[in-house]
């Protein structure tokens, strides 16, 4: 069975037993959340909600990170301008355990 699920502003393709990285929750490690599920689909039974079908997909909150970092630079050529900067992504690892 797979799920569409949206949370952070962005819509995941998950099932369960996967590993996928979000944007950062307020959840502790080991706690469990539960997510918007915009669609399911199980063999050719689809399901689609308008706008959604609730809160059908649990997930367990694995751990708490930082993206590798970006760096972002200005330039300006024959102007002697260049400015860099950096920045890390916080983000929230879940692992899915159930699909309702």
């Amino acid at each position: 069975m797979i799920a569409v699920i949206s949370t952070g502003g962005k819509q995941y393709l998950v099932s369960e037993g996967d590993v996928i990285k979000i944007e950062k929750l307020e959840a502790e490690a080991g706690k469990s959340v539960s997510f918007e599920t915009l669609l399911t689909a199980e063999g050719d039974k689809l399901n689609l909600g308008t706008p959604s079908l609730g809160e059908k997909v649990t997930a367990e909150v694995v751990r708490h990170a930082r993206h590798a970092k970006i760096e972002v630079v200005k330039y300006k050529a024959k102007s002697r301008y260049t400015r860099r900067h950096g920045h890390r992504q916080h983000f929230t690892e879940v692992k899915i355990t159930k699909i309702a």
